[in-house]
C-alpha cells in the first residue's frame, strides 16, 4: 500500500472509498516484490500496478468485489498451462495478492491514513497488516513511527500490538518490507497469523562531487531513481542551483570536508566525477572507510592507476581499495553526459540488486534476485 502513498493519500484526502490489492508475498520468477499495491477506488480508477501486466485485470475484479462486501480478501496467482495467457503469471511465477477494502465504514481507515500521510511526506513509517490469519483480523493495521509509537491495532490479544510494533520497528530499522509469523496472543511461535510489514524511510542519497556537464546529467537520472540529489564542488562558480536546478541541494565546500560533516548511511551513493587529484585523493581516503553502499569514481584507466597509487600512499590498505568503482560505469560505450550518466547509474543498480550487468539474452541466473536485507 505504501508502494503509492502519494496517490492514495490524495484519495484519502478527497474522501473516496477504495480496495487496495498489495503483493504479500512471491514465489519463483515474480516480476514484483512484496508491497507492490494497485487500487482501485469507486468509480474504477486504477492507480498501481501488482505484477507488471499479467493479474491485474482479476486484482481489479477482486478490488471491485471488496468494495461492495468490504470483507478483505487473499488470491494466489500462478503459472499454469491453463491459464498461462489469462490470469496467470507467464513468467512462471507465483504471487499471493492481499485485497483490502477501505471505505468509510472500515475500521482501520484512520490508522490507513495516517501511514499514508506518514509515507506521503517522506517521513519514515512502518506500516503492519495481518496478511493471513483468522477472519476477523485480516487486513487489520497498525503504523509504527521512527520514534517507536505506534496507533491503530490487530485486533487481537493486547501483547499482539506490542509484538507486532517491536517486530515492525525492527524492520523499520533496517529500512526493510518483510513478513513476520506470530502467534494470536503476541508469542513469536509461529503458525497463527502472518504481518506483512511495509515500511518507508527517507529517500536514499546521492552524493555528486564535481559540479561538470556529466553531473547535471547524473543529477537526473539520481532523481529519477529516487535519490535525494546532493552536488558538491569547491569551485562556486560551476557550484550553483541554476546549472543543477534538479538537485536537492548544491554546496559549495571543498568534498572530504563536506562528506566528514553530512548524514550518511548504508544506502548512500557516492559518485566521484571530479578526477582532479587535490579533490579525490582526500575524498577517497574518507570514503573508503565508510559503511555506505557506492563509491565510484571517474577518470581514465590511466587515471584510475595514478589515483590507485596516490590512495595507497594516503594509508589505504586493499581491503578498501578494493571498494571504489573506478573507472566508474557500465560498458555502455557510452559518449554523451546522459549515456555516461545512464552507464554510472546502471552499475549502481547492479550493485544494489547484485545484477551482473551482462545482458539477459542468453543468460542462466534468475531475472528477479531477492537479497537477504535487501531495501524495499
Amino acid at each position: 500500500m505504501l508502494d503509492i502513498a502519494g496517490e492514495l493519500h490524495r484519495w484519502m484526502a478527497e474522501g473516496r472509498e477504495f480496495a487496495v490489492g498489495t503483493v504479500v508475498s512471491t514465489g519463483g520468477s515474480a516480476p514484483r516484490g512484496p508491497g507492490a499495491a494497485l487500487a482501485v477506488d469507486s468509480a474504477g480508477t486504477v492507480i498501481g500496478s501488482v505484477s507488471g501486466g499479467c493479474v491485474e485485470g482479476a486484482v481489479y475484479e477482486l478490488c471491485a468485489g471488496a468494495l461492495q462486501d468490504g470483507e478483505a480478501v487473499r488470491e494466489r496467482f500462478g503459472y499454469s498451462d491453463e491459464d498461462a495467457f489469462a490470469v496467470g503469471l507467464t513468467c512462471g511465477g507465483v504471487i499471493d495478492v492481499m485485497v483490502t477494502p477501505v471505505r468509510a465504514d472500515s475500521p482501520d481507515r484512520a490508522v490507513l491514513r495516517a501511514a499514508l500521510a506518514v509515507a506521503a511526506s517522506g517521513a519514515a513509517g512502518a506500516l503492519a497488516r495481518v496478511v493471513s490469519g483468522p477472519d476477523g483480523l485480516l487486513g487489520r493495521s497498525l503504523l509504527v513511527r521512527a520514534d517507536g509509537t505506534h496507533e491503530g491495532g490487530l485486533g487481537g490479544h493486547p501483547a499482539l500490538d506490542r509484538t507486532a510494533a517491536a517486530e515492525a520497528r525492527a524492520l523499520l530499522d533496517a529500512g526493510r518490507t518483510g513478513t513476520v509469523e506470530l502467534s494470536e496472543d503476541g508469542s513469536h511461535c509461529p503458525g497463527g497469523l502472518t504481518l506483512l510489514v511495509e515500511t518507508r524511510v527517507p529517500p536514499p542519497r546521492m552524493i555528486v562531487f564535481g559540479a561538470v556537464d556529466f553531473a547535471a546529467a547524473l543529477v537526473r537520472v539520481g532523481k529519477f531513481l529516487g535519490h535525494h540529489v546532493t552536488v558538491c564542488d569547491a569551485r562556486p562558480v560551476f557550484a550553483t542551483p541554476a546549472r543543477f536546478p534538479e538537485a536537492d541541494e548544491v554546496v559549495v565546500d571543498w568534498p572530504h570536508r563536506y562528506l566528514r560533516r553530512t548524514p550518511t548511511d548504508a544506502r548512500t551513493v557516492l559518485c566521484v566525477l571530479t578526477h582532479e587529484a587535490r579533490f579525490d585523493v582526500p575524498l577517497l581516503t574518507e570514503a573508503l572507510r565508510m559503511p555506505i553502499a557506492f563509491v565510484g569514481a571517474m577518470g581514465s584507466r590511466r587515471t584510475h592507476e595514478e589515483r590507485t597509487r596516490r590512495l595507497r600512499e594516503a594509508g589505504l590498505n586493499e581491503r578498501e581499495l578494493n571498494r571504489l568503482r573506478s573507472p566508474i560505469g557500465l560498458d555502455l560505450g557510452a559518449r554523451t553526459p546522459e549515456e555516461t550518466a545512464l552507464s554510472i547509474a546502471a552499475e549502481i543498480v547492479a550493485a544494489r540488486h547484485g545484477g551482473t550487468g551482462l545482458p539477459l539474452t542468453g543468460g542462466v541466473v534468475p531475472i528477479h534476485r531477492h537479497l537477504s536485507g535487501a531495501s524495499a
